[in-house]
């Protein structure tokens, strides 16, 4: 595995984390 390959998969990861956190927090999202 590459180390591209790891960055994309932590980048989607920290992404999606970010996302549920905003909305949770009452931001909304345009995904």
């Amino acid at each position: 595995m590459k180390k591209a390959d790891i960055g994309m998969i932590g980048l989607a990861v920290m992404g999606e984390n970010l996302v549920m956190n905003m909305e949770s927090k009452g931001f909304t999202v345009a995904a």
